[in-house]
């Protein structure tokens, strides 16, 4: 891998994975890129990024596993079994998987959904650890060859939880062509995500080398710079939005940016004049993160990386972005945007990571019990504000590295982060980190 940034547990930054990718996995050449970008994103937005709560992680985890109680592979009809614990239906699920001459298209679908919605709540490694490499390999399978697009997009999901909950060493150049023609070849654009996030984690976590990860980081780059148009889905919001996200997600694991960040900077830039806010908070996001990997990288070589736009350029056009919103975008897409902005834009100033507080107070406050000093009396700022809540304990993320790595598994996972985050290690490793901090109980604070 070229010129990467390294990062070391325990200073605060991300362990790199460079050691760790299968180096003699191969990627085929990515296309080209196009000499000139078309206009911006249309709107075509997902909801508003949010991270899954702690209330969200259980609220249908056990009790919507009646969805996955039991699922005729014939018909497709789902058959109440109460008696039958999680681990007996995941098995049924990947026996009914294993056996594809005996079911039918609906069957497959049903069977799919069940898989994902226990994998997605439940920790299934143990369950899953003689299976796994079969059940990717039936999996690709139902990818290449799906009777309809429903089997295909949760054959798609399945093979990404599958590689969250049993990563491999090898499978990624066997998966490699399949995504990439699940990405091009299909109509559905929400097929076309999932085939985005596959390659993403499939890289990352299923045996990819360091020349594959930087060749996915130029081919996701082309679909941001085409917008949407290299993968046959012209001004797809959701499509560019999902290469943003993935591009940061993969460009996270990696050492250092620097001969990436001219291209990508430019992309990113362009994306901002989308009017799908979800594209524009995600190419603000990607700006931050290459900013934050320049710093890093000057501060470890003392080398200072060449940035083809300056922090005040940026800045300035993030503020008449926010300004000439009103009428375009809607009240809550001018919140959510106003919000994402205004912390990449401290944090371009500051160089802080996401939600960064300059805020703070200088004199007592009567109404929390005391004043926002520090021991000689100075202004303390609130710092930052961006944590996720995991039972009793918040994790603080604090660099735009882990904003992106956690962004990724709240879209993965939804109401199963909190799950996977206590008992996968894969979920730990990936938000390694971030710093916890444990939530003081009621009765220790009276």
């Amino acid at each position: 891998m070229s010129e990467l940034r390294r990062r070391a547990v325990g200073s605060g930054k991300t362990v790199s994975r460079k050691a760790r990718l299968k180096p003699e996995s191969g990627l085929s050449s990515a296309n080209h890129s196009p000499n000139g970008s078309p206009a911006p994103s249309r709107a075509n937005s997902r909801p508003a990024s949010r991270y899954a709560s702690e209330d969200e992680s259980t609220s249908d985890s056990e009790n919507d596993d009646a969805l996955t109680t039991g699922t005729n592979s014939v018909s497709g009809e789902v058959e109440e079994d109460s008696s039958s614990t999680w681990p007996e239906r995941l098995q049924d699920r990947v026996t009914e998987l294993q056996d594809r001459k005996r079911s039918s298209v609906q069957g497959r679908e049903a069977t799919l959904n069940g898989y994902n919605h226990l994998l997605r709540h439940h920790f299934a490694q143990r369950q899953l650890a003689r299976s796994a490499g079969d059940v990717i390999h039936v999996l690709l399978k139902l990818i290449k060859a799906a009777s309809s697009d429903e089997e295909c997009l949760r054959a798609l999901k399945a093979f990404t939880l599958t590689i969250l909950t049993c990563p491999s060493e090898s499978i990624f150049e066997e998966a490699l062509p399949i995504l990439k023609a699940a990405c091009h070849d299909s109509e559905k654009e929400n097929i076309k995500v999932e085939a985005i996030h596959g390659l993403c984690i499939g890289v990352t976590y299923g045996g990819g080398s360091g020349d594959a990860a930087d060749e996915i980081l130029d081919f996701l780059l082309e679909i941001i710079e085409s917008d949407g148009q290299m993968v046959d889905a012209p001004d797809s919001g959701a499509v560019v939005a999902a290469a943003l996200q993935a591009w940061a997600f993969v460009a996270s694991h990696m050492e250092e940016l620097t001969e990436q960040s001219e291209q990508a900077i430019d992309a990113f830039m362009e994306q901002l004049d989308s009017t799908d806010t979800d594209v524009q908070t995600s190419a603000g996001v990607n700006i931050a993160l290459v900013f934050e990997a320049a710093r890093d990288y000057e501060a470890e070589t003392g080398e200072s990386v060449d940035m083809q736009y300056n922090q005040h350029r940026i800045m300035t056009r993030m503020a008449e972005i926010v300004r000439d919103s009103s009428k375009a975008v809607s009240k809550k897409g001018r919140r959510q945007l106003r919000s994402n902005f205004s912390s990449i834009v401290t944090s371009l100033e500051r160089g802080k990571g996401p939600g960064y507080s300059t805020a703070g107070r200088s004199g007592p406050n009567p109404h929390v019990g005391g004043a926002k000093t520090d021991e000689h009396g100075d202004f303390q700022e609130f710092g930052y504000r961006e944590k996720i809540r995991i039972h009793n304990q918040f994790l603080l993320i604090d660099t735009w590295s882990l904003h992106a790595r956690a962004e990724m598994l709240r879209v993965l996972l939804g109401g199963g982060f909190a799950i996977h985050y206590i008992e996968n290690p894969t979920v730990r490793d990936i938000l390694s980190s971030a710093e916890v901090e444990f939530i003081a109980s009621t009765k220790s604070r009276k």
